[in-house]
């Protein structure tokens, strides 16, 4: 197993990103089109009242918006084949590790579970997004956020300074969110390798009259009881964190975005009014926002997977690589 992300990235799917990225620039280059579109159906119906022009472009901004469809849905099932693709590898090389360890260690016998049953499968979704999500998504913002500024300057300021508050907050609460992930999946192992160790110290058969339990069986069996509720219980507390951080996170870009509109209706009206600029040009941005806020809150949503996937890529090499998550080498029973 290479021992960062990308590199295991690169190993499993490199010619892969190559095509996925390559199709991605002609779906955000795309995008531009139909604004542009809206635009001059919009001016050419006030202004020039133009049905032939009108039906023309209306025509053309249907083909557009059904040529990039198609190929986003081209790039979407490419990215679900190279996903599973990459899960499935991970999963072959933790039962292989599984495999060549020492028969019966409950340690790496509740790992190796923890591993194929929960964690390969975040992992192995990222590995499809890795290269083309970002591009697909920073393109489109980029694009548009360019198209606005060849527009309307000042309007196209307005509108990005109300997103920029959003570059301070998310890094910070997404970071906290990464920390929780971490001790959870920590936890899930504890209690992976409590059940399989549990497993192991039962006897193979029971016996034809079964024996009273001692005191100390009962003893053993109420500590381990109680170990798995103060599990359970953390669990629940760092999920609610995590639920409570990124909803709140959400709350706060789509306020940012609602504000982003209503800055440009303020300021688009006032130009309109002034004669500075035409009804379409408000109508472009109006529509560019929300092609925006989209593409913002996925690549937010990308970044928060690529930290995580990290995370969990690091616990999952440590494991199949034969050393803990701090670094040690796995203790055998």
């Amino acid at each position: 197993m290479p021992k960062h992300l990308w590199s295991y990235i690169w190993k499993v799917s490199g010619r892969d990103q190559i095509w996925l990225s390559v199709l991605t620039v002609v779906v955000f280059l795309l995008t531009l089109v139909p604004l542009e579109l809206q635009r001059r159906v919009i001016n050419d119906a006030i202004g020039h009242r133009n049905l032939p022009s009108i039906l023309f472009l209306c025509l053309a901004y249907v083909v557009v918006v059904l040529v990039q469809g198609g190929i986003k849905l081209w790039v979407n099932i490419y990215r679900s084949r190279v996903s599973e693709t990459a899960t499935r590898h991970l999963r072959l090389q933790a039962r292989q590790a599984s495999t060549g360890g020492v028969a019966g260690e409950p340690y790496q016998e509740g790992v190796q579970l923890s591993i194929i049953v929960s964690e390969v499968e975040p992992v192995g979704g990222f590995v499809g997004i890795s290269c083309s999500e970002p591009l697909l998504h920073g393109g489109i913002l980029l694009s548009v956020f360019g198209y606005m500024l060849f527009l309307q300057p000042l309007m196209a300021l307005v509108s990005l300074g109300v997103f920029l508050p959003q570059v301070f907050f998310v890094p910070l609460m997404q970071a906290t969110i990464n920390r929780r992930t971490k001790a959870k999946i920590k936890i899930l192992r504890e209690v992976s390798v409590e059940i399989v160790n549990n497993a192991t110290t039962q006897p193979d058969a029971a016996p034809q009259s079964p024996a009273p339990q001692s005191s100390e069986g009962r003893q053993s069996d109420k500590d381990s009881d109680r170990a798995y509720v103060q599990h359970a219980d953390r669990i629940f507390q760092l999920d609610m964190h995590i639920f409570r951080l990124k909803f709140s996170m959400n709350f706060l870009m789509n306020s940012m975005q609602h504000l982003a509109v209503a800055a440009i209706l303020f300021v688009g009206g006032w130009f309109v009014v002034e004669g500075r600029t035409e009804v379409g040009t408000v109508v472009a941005f109006i529509s560019g926002l929300d092609r925006v806020n989209d593409p913002w809150g996925d690549l937010v949503n990308y970044f928060r997977e690529m930290t995580s996937s990290r995370v969990k890529y690091r616990l999952v090499e440590r494991a199949l690589n034969g050393t803990s998550p701090t670094g040690e080498v796995a203790p055998a029973s």
